[in-house]
């Protein structure tokens, strides 16, 4: 008994904290019955986290800017932008792997840094700045792949790490 009544004053006393989790696994309790089952099962659970893994690295930066009472609008269009250029020089430029993932975290951080000296510099307000960025890097996308359209990439090692696996 003293276990259950410690319980429900943590989450009397935590229930803001706990709010998302709680949401959560509600919402999980939801899905794994809806489905069956599937949604719990280890493939879905494994899926999840291969396809959600580029947001949560995302989501790490966008809150350490949050924190500061900034905001990045245009991260996800970067994102984008950089990964037709990783698809372009992987397919059409011929360069290889071990080339092309050290280029586009350069690349990354020379427009990340553009941006920051923008912001913490030139003291123009987070909001425009990223929003030009996000404006720029979505018409970049639009030239880099406007002859090419959808691009798809034939390299085994880069498919093998996009699918969560380290290549032999």
């Amino acid at each position: 008994m003293t276990f259950f009544r410690d319980l429900q004053k943590v989450m009397r006393e935590n229930i803001r904290e706990y709010g998302m989790f709680i949401a959560l696994f509600f919402i999980m309790g939801i899905f794994t019955i809806a489905t069956k089952g599937v949604f719990i099962s280890s493939r879905n659970i494994s899926n999840l986290i291969n396809q959600t893994g580029f947001i949560a690295v995302l989501g790490v930066g966008m809150t350490l800017v949050i924190v500061i009472r900034h905001i990045d609008l245009s991260v996800g269009f970067l994102a984008g932008f950089l990964g037709a250029v990783g698809a372009i020089a992987l397919e059409f430029w011929g360069l290889p792997l071990y080339v092309v993932i050290p280029m586009l975290l350069v690349l990354g951080m020379v427009a990340g840094t553009i941006t920051g000296f923008l912001v913490a510099q030139l003291e123009i307000p987070a909001f425009v700045a990223t929003l030009a960025g996000w404006l720029i890097y979505r018409g970049a996308i639009l030239v880099v792949t406007e002859s090419t359209g959808t691009i798809i990439i034939t390299n085994d090692a880069f498919n093998a790490i996009g699918n969560g696996f380290i290549p032999d």
